[in-house]
């Protein structure tokens, strides 16, 4: 199976074909509109105004396994982030990134994957509460809270996975690098 193989589901119904992204960067992150971290999706933007043009696709996939902190119908969280955050980048349907419901593709990000490097004291302390509350981190593997990010490179290889601690503009030369 390559990152190509994957179909996942957009809002509305709509399907998208991750061989459609054949050639781009991606990053890919589970998100939620209630959490601590959900002002990253400042950075989010940020990043996709200033790559897409030269290959970067961001894919954001609300999710509510996380201290219910991704509530409301896919409508809702598409209109707050537009409206807090003017998020222009492709968000897709609720899903679940972990347990026996969890989108295949993020089965197979978490295989590319499955660790992430945390840096700095403050943030290794924060993971490690993170972990302690997070009731569907069950294998070493499994994603740890809201805004974990995968970096894919134009082949479709897994390359990064940053924590949820780590803010969007701190990785943008691992980007830079792979535009």
């Amino acid at each position: 199976m390559a990152i190509y193989d994957y179909t996942v589901k957009g809002r509305k119904g709509s399907e998208l074909n991750m061989a459609d992204l054949e050639g781009k960067v991606v990053l890919i992150v589970n998100t939620a509109t209630g959490c601590g971290f959900t002002p990253q999706y400042e950075g989010l933007e940020k990043l996709y105004e200033k790559y897409h043009d030269q290959g970067l696709e961001i894919l954001d996939f609300p999710c509510n396994q996380f201290g219910h902190q991704a509530p409301g119908d896919e409508d809702e969280i598409h209109e707050f982030c537009t409206m807090k955050y003017q998020t222009s980048f492709d968000q897709l349907a609720k899903i679940d990134v972990n347990g026996d419901n969890e989108e295949p593709l993020f089965t197979y990000l978490k295989e590319q994957q499955p660790e992430e490097e945390v840096k700095g004291l403050k943030n290794k302390a924060a993971m490690a509460a993170i972990q302690k509350i997070s009731t569907t981190c069950v294998k070493p593997e499994d994603i740890k809270w809201n805004f974990t990010k995968f970096l894919v490179d134009r082949e479709g290889n897994v390359v990064k996975r940053f924590p949820p601690t780590s803010d969007p503009l701190e990785f943008e030369e691992d980007i830079k690098a792979l535009i």
